[in-house]
C-alpha cells in the first residue's frame, strides 16, 4: 500500500532579479543601443536624470555656429561678387561652388524616366514604360514578372500583348542597356543583340559561358564548331558587357552600415592608450527633487496611507536609477578590462598590423580576467575597436588557429592567414591559383591545403584565378 508522507528538501537554486536581468541585458548593448535604452530609463524613471550629455549641442553654438569653409562658398558666388569680379576669376568661384554643392545620386529609375521623357513616343506607350521602369530592382531586372504585374488581377489589365512586348524592348534600348529583364543571362543576351558590331557566334557562345569563365576555351571551341582563337575574340566580347546593368546607379548609401566604436586604442610614445567612448553616453545622476523627498520623508517620518505610497515611490525610483547607473558603470569597466586584455594579447597586430592576429579565445579572456567566458561574449557582442588599422568587431580579435580550434597550435590564426592571402591576390603579378598560393604559403611556414585556401578566399569574396 502507497502512502504519500510530507518530506522536506533542500536545494540551491538560481534565481534572476530583475537587476541583475538588467545588468546583463546592458552588458552586452553596443554603444548606439545602449544611448537609446539610457533615454529610454530617463522617461520612463523620474528619478535618473542626465547631467551632462557631450553628444549634444549648446543652443549658444545652434544659433551662431562658426564660420566654415562653405560659407565662404555663398559671400563669394553671390550675384554681385560676379558683377564685381571679372572674367576667369569669377568663372573659377563659380565652379568651385558648384562642385562643393551639394547632391544625391542618380538612381536607375530617374535615369531611364529622364531618358523617356526625351522620347517622342505615345501617351500609352509611355506609360506602359514608366510602370516596367518602376518595377525594376537596383540590379535593373524585374521585381514582379511581367505577366503578374499586367495581369488580369493587376490594375493595369486591359493592356494590348503587343504594346507591352513593345514597351519592354523601347526600356530595354535605353541606357545602360539590358535592363527589363529576368536575370543576368537574359540581360547579357539583350545587350548582345543591341550591340553594334558583334561578330557572328556572340549569341552562342553565351551558352557556353560556364566555360567561357572558367577560360576553357578548347572545350568552348568544340562545342561551338569554331576555332580556339574566335572563341577568346568572342569571350573577350563577352567581358565587355554587364550581366547587372543597373548596379553603377545603386546607391553606396544604401549598403553601407555606419558604426560607431565604443572604445579607441591609439599608441602614445610607445605605449597604447585605451580610451572608451563617452561622447555618447550622458552623465547619469539622481534628480535632486527626488533626493530631497526622500530626506523630507525620512525627517518627518511620514505615516498615512498616501505619504506611505509616495514614500516608496520615491525610494524605489532612487533605487531602480542607482542600480542603472551602476549598471551602466561595471558595463563600461568590464569592457575596458577586456579590450585591455585583447590588446595585451593581440600586441603584434597593433604593432605590425592585421596579418599578425595571433590566434586568441574567448576562454582565454575569460581565464585571464577571472570572468565567465559568457560575460566576455556579451561584452564582445556588437562593440568595435577603433585602431590605426581601421575599425573592427572586438569579435574579430577572436580567432582560432589554423591548425585546429583553440588558440594553442600554430601561431598564425584563420584571420591572420586570410590577410596575408587577401595581401598575395590584391598584389600579384599574375593570377595565382589555389594550388600556388599554398604553395606559396609553405613556403612562409603556414601549411595549408588547397581546398583551405579556396575556402578562405571565398570567404574574403575574392574570385578564382578564372574570374579574377
Amino acid at each position: 500500500m502507497q502512502v504519500q508522507r510530507p518530506s522536506f528538501i533542500q536545494e540551491q537554486r538560481l534565481r534572476m532579479n530583475p537587476q541583475v536581468y538588467q545588468s546583463i541585458k546592458l552588458m552586452e548593448l553596443p554603444i548606439v543601443d545602449l544611448r537609446e535604452k539610457i533615454s529610454e530609463e530617463i522617461e520612463r524613471n523620474p528619478a535618473l536624470e542626465a547631467l551632462e550629455d557631450p553628444s549634444t549641442v549648446s543652443l549658444d553654438a545652434a544659433v551662431s555656429p562658426e564660420k566654415k569653409e562653405e560659407d565662404d562658398y555663398f559671400e563669394v558666388t553671390s550675384d554681385s561678387g560676379f558683377i564685381r569680379r571679372g572674367g576667369e576669376e569669377a568663372s573659377d568661384e563659380k565652379r568651385r561652388f558648384i562642385e562643393g554643392a551639394l547632391s544625391r545620386p542618380e538612381t536607375l529609375q530617374e535615369h531611364l524616366l529622364r531618358q523617356l521623357r526625351l522620347e517622342p513616343v505615345d501617351d500609352e506607350l509611355r506609360r506602359i514604360c514608366e510602370i516596367l521602369i518602376q518595377n525594376l530592382d537596383e540590379d535593373g531586372f524585374h521585381k514582379e514578372p511581367v505577366d503578374a504585374l499586367f495581369g488580369e488581377d493587376s490594375g493595369y489589365a486591359g493592356i494590348l500583348p503587343v504594346r507591352l512586348e513593345e514597351a519592354v524592348e523601347f526600356v530595354r534600348s535605353l541606357d545602360p542597356q539590358g535592363c527589363c529583364t529576368r536575370d543576368y543571362a537574359e540581360s547579357l543576351r539583350v545587350q548582345a543583340g543591341l550591340l553594334s558590331g558583334a561578330p557572328e557566334g556572340l549569341a552562342e557562345a553565351l551558352d557556353h559561358l560556364e566555360l567561357l569563365e572558367r577560360e576553357k576555351f578548347a572545350a568552348a571551341a568544340k562545342k561551338m564548331n569554331l576555332g580556339e582563337e574566335e572563341v577568346r575574340e568572342l569571350y573577350e566580347w563577352i567581358r565587355e558587357l554587364s550581366p547587372f546593368p543597373g548596379r553603377r546607379f545603386a546607391s553606396v548609401s544604401a549598403d553601407v552600415r555606419f558604426v560607431v566604436p565604443d572604445v579607441q586604442v591609439m599608441k602614445k610614445e610607445g605605449e597604447f592608450v585605451i580610451v572608451l567612448n563617452e561622447e555618447e553616453i550622458p552623465v547619469l545622476g539622481i534628480n535632486p527633487f527626488f533626493m530631497k523627498l526622500a530626506g523630507k520623508s525620512r525627517a518627518a517620518g511620514m505615516s498615512g496611507r498616501e505619504d506611505r505610497q509616495a514614500r516608496d515611490f520615491v525610494r524605489e525610483n532612487i533605487k531602480e536609477a542607482r542600480w542603472f547607473i551602476q549598471s551602466i558603470n561595471q558595463r563600461n569597466h568590464t569592457l575596458l578590462r577586456v579590450t585591455r586584455a585583447i590588446v595585451e594579447f593581440q600586441r603584434p597586430f597593433f604593432v605590425d598590423g592585421p596579418k599578425h592576429l595571433a590566434p586568441l579565445t574567448q576562454g582565454d579572456i575569460a581565464r585571464e580576467l577571472g570572468l565567465h567566458e559568457t560575460t566576455v561574449s556579451r561584452t564582445a557582442n556588437g562593440k568595435y575597436m577603433q585602431t590605426e588599422w581601421g575599425i573592427f568587431e572586438l569579435r574579430h580579435f577572436f580567432t582560432n588557429s589554423i591548425s585546429g580550434t583553440g588558440s594553442a597550435g600554430s601561431r598564425y590564426s584563420k584571420e591572420g592567414v586570410k590577410e596575408i592571402i587577401k595581401e598575395m591576390i590584391n598584389t600579384e603579378g599574375r593570377r595565382f591559383s589555389d594550388k600556388e598560393i599554398a604553395v606559396q604559403l609553405a613556403q612562409r611556414g603556414i601549411p595549408l591545403a588547397r581546398r583551405t585556401v579556396a575556402k578562405y578566399r571565398n570567404e574574403l569574396d575574392l574570385g578564382s584565378s578564372h574570374t579574377r
